[in-house]
């Protein structure tokens, strides 16, 4: 789960990290009011959950509260890839001597968080990272012994020669890694973390990642999800107990396994297609499920062929077939449909979809080269 760049701050606020004023504003009178409040400059910063909100014009300097109204105006209500910015950070913009980043992630190789600090701030890490990766620094962190003062320090004076600066950012680094353990993050970065022309550090921006794993046993981050800044298509599936994730190609896929999805995607790929989807219905014998996946790949008017494959264990590939047919009575298909089922009830699955009008293999090959031939037209 995104947790918005103010609510990662309020965060990251309570654990110490220093960060400048800000508030939310969902009228431009509000932003204008935050201004007069704050003093200017201020900064206005669409809140969204995607990334890229500067380059889409989302984030504007505001050096007078008249100035906060005209940004605030033109941002709300602004598309940023696909979503509509319905409120904005007014936040007191700092003056900037220099730009770090600081970040922790989870590493699933070492099974550690793993601190990472750059003085190349303020872009992407991945750039800074396909570009000069010299100028990142790693460091894996013991969870037995959290974040300690010593390692701390030695990844502040990678950023900065000054003993006192060095000091701050190893003390902000603790700080977020508390932050990052007690919030359930998978991630959790501060990005621009700037030294200001007085000598002060601080974090101008924030940003988290929550484990959904973790929201079970901590309802007051679970509390923050927004369901407006999300794809709709995406909360749908989570109330419909699916794991849905839009792409961008035209291949709708339909698994049951994340690592039959990964593969399928996989095999989508190498046969020149582009899935529209990763859409797994997971591990339970219920058709209601697959009228569910059905109904939201079809919503997405990218998909130009449906693919299901399905690996029958708990699953049974009967109640897939019969989901199919239920699904398509109520709403015929606008797309074709590729079908390949294998194991629990197989002969029964292929009978039910035989005697519905539907063709289905138990090749997985053949059905990904046939779903991505429809999808790019070379079939019929």
């Amino acid at each position: 789960m995104n947790l918005h760049e103010y609510q990662a701050k309020e965060i990251l606020r309570r654990h110490g990290v220093p960060i400048p004023d800000g508030d939310i504003a969902t009228t431009p009178d509000a932003a204008e009011a935050l201004a007069v409040r704050y003093g200017v400059p201020v900064m206005v910063k669409a809140q969204v959950h995607v990334g890229g909100r500067g380059k889409a014009g989302g984030v504007k300097y505001c050096p007078t509260p008249a100035a906060a109204r005209e940004k605030a105006t033109a941002i709300l209500g602004m598309d940023i890839k696909g979503l509509t910015v319905e409120k904005v950070l007014v936040t007191i913009a700092e003056d900037i001597g220099s730009e770090a980043y600081v970040g922790i992630i989870v590493d699933r190789a070492t099974k550690k968080p793993v601190l990472m600090v750059s003085a190349a701030g303020g872009i992407d890490i991945e750039e800074v990272a396909a570009t000069t990766p010299e100028k990142i620094k790693y460091h894996p962190v013991d969870p037995r012994y959290g974040l300690r003062t010593y390692e701390a320090m030695e990844m502040g004076f990678f950023l900065y020669d000054d003993v006192k600066q060095a000091r701050a950012a190893a003390r902000i680094m603790q700080q977020l890694y508390a932050a990052f353990i007690e919030s359930g993050c998978s991630l959790a970065e501060i990005n621009p973390l700037v030294v200001t022309p007085a000598g002060k550090v601080v974090a101008v921006d924030g940003k988290m990642v929550i484990d959904d794993n973790e929201l079970e046993r901590l309802p007051a981050i679970e509390a923050l999800r927004d369901e407006s800044s999300e794809d709709p298509a995406e909360v749908d599936a989570r109330k419909a107990n699916l794991t849905f994730i839009k792409l961008d190609g035209n291949v709708g896929c339909v698994v049951n396994g994340a690592g039959l999805a990964m593969a399928t995607m996989d095999l989508v790929k190498y046969y020149g297609g582009d899935p529209a989807n990763f859409l797994d219905i997971g591990g339970s014998s219920n058709p209601e499920k697959v009228v569910n996946a059905l109904r939201i790949i079809t919503a997405d008017k990218n998909v130009k062929a449906i693919l299901f494959n399905i690996f029958g264990g708990i699953t049974r590939t009967d109640d897939v077939a019969n989901g199919i047919v239920t699904a398509t009575k109520a709403n015929p298909l606008t797309v074709p449909i590729v079908i390949r089922l294998t194991g629990t009830n197989e002969e029964l699955a292929m009978q039910i979809l035989t005697e519905n009008g539907f063709t289905a293999s138990s090749d997985m090959d053949e059905a990904v080269q046939k779903a991505v031939a429809l999808a790019t037209g070379a079939a019929t």
